[in-house]
């Protein structure tokens, strides 16, 4: 037997052997409601109707539930997301626990002391602790189309015999639309839209994008790349492949973005070797900020790329390239930036 069929029959024995008791701890919506997002009220693509719970994600999949999913299990964004909107998962899959112990930025507030961690590196995910979990529902976002982000392929199976799976769209995709899709989605676990806190962070997102809309319009001659690296080369990203980034491009800011990728580079971005690390100058650089990337201290040690004018200059920020799609995080994100480029030169590149 492989070792495929073998996860999926050791994953639903366990769930088998689970079902007369139910874990502790099954409500996924925060008494305190939602700490943030704006949600639509939830349609045809999603609600109760007569009991039922229906949901057509991203994929174009329709799951139908005879009763609205409680025990939530999400990769990390997607928990981060999910928990701005006030939805609490019991589970989490995806970056979430630093070495040292501490909260991975890329799960957001989550708690992780009160959830269960099914996975914390790529390609890992431990089905059979998924399975005891008694899940509802999984969660995850997708950059590639309809591949859930961190589930990995070769369990695809034997998580789909478990519990229902949702997707969510991030590439391809608006920032405002990927925030409201995890806020409808959110209204539609239960979640209130109309949580005072949910006014609170709308607005704190749109004061931030006006904010970087009106540094952008003061300073059109400031140039901004976005990158991220790895010993072998550096990374380019290109602009309407990242929502945040073709976000801040619609707000007006310069932003260097290179051609489309080809179809053998995976799209994303334009891979240079570090020897033409200099093929884009720019004023500002942001860097990945996600902790398995290279570091820019690791970076420094590049002649090419100490070389840069923005890294003389001083001018090389983070990027916060796995941050939660919620209006609360990317009100932190724009706010931290707009700080950031206000006491930026513009005049470093000619």
């Amino acid at each position: 037997m492989s070792a495929a069929p073998r996860r999926t029959l050791a994953a639903l024995g366990i769930a088998a052997l689970l079902g007369a008791s139910a874990c502790a701890g099954t409500s996924a919506v925060s008494s305190a409601g939602p700490s943030t997002g704006s949600p639509a009220t939830p349609n045809a693509s999603g609600g109760r109707t007569q009991g039922e719970w229906t949901w057509t994600d991203d994929r174009g999949k329709t799951i139908t539930l005879p009763e609205r999913p409680e025990r939530i299990v999400a990769q990390s964004g997607a928990a981060a997301a999910l928990w701005d909107f006030g939805v609490r998962p019991v589970g989490v899959f995806g970056p979430h626990k630093l070495k040292n112990g501490g909260r991975d930025p890329e799960v957001g507030e989550v708690d992780i002391d009160t959830v269960e961690s099914i996975g914390n590196v790529w390609g890992e995910f431990n089905v059979e602790k998924y399975a005891s979990l008694q899940p509802d529902l999984l969660v995850a976002g997708m950059y590639q189309k309809n591949t859930l982000w961190y589930v990995p392929e070769e369990s695809l199976d034997a998580i789909d015999q478990i519990a229902p799976t949702v997707g969510v769209q991030l590439s391809g995709k608006p920032l405002p639309g990927i925030i409201e899709r995890y806020g409808e989605l959110a209204a539609a676990l239960g979640a209130d839209p109309d949580a005072p806190a949910v006014a609170e962070a709308r607005k704190r997102f749109d004061a931030a994008s006006a904010a970087l809309k009106d540094l952008a319009a003061k300073r059109p001659g400031l140039t901004v790349m976005v990158v991220t690296a790895t010993p072998d080369a550096l990374y380019v990203a290109y602009k309407p492949d990242h929502p945040d980034i073709a976000y801040w491009s619609e707000l007006g800011l310069n932003i260097v973005s290179p051609e489309r990728p080809t179809e053998s580079e995976g799209g994303f971005w334009e891979v240079l070797s570090w020897e033409n690390a200099d093929k884009y100058k720019a004023d500002v650089i942001l860097v990945d900020a996600r902790a398995q990337s290279m570091k820019a201290e690791e970076m420094a040690k590049k002649p090419t790329w100490a070389d840069l004018p923005a890294v003389k200059a001083g001018q090389v920020y983070p990027w916060h390239a796995a941050e939660r799609y919620s209006h609360l995080g990317y009100a932190k994100v724009m706010e931290e930036l707009v700080a950031e480029l206000d006491k930026a030169r513009d005049d470093v590149v000619s």
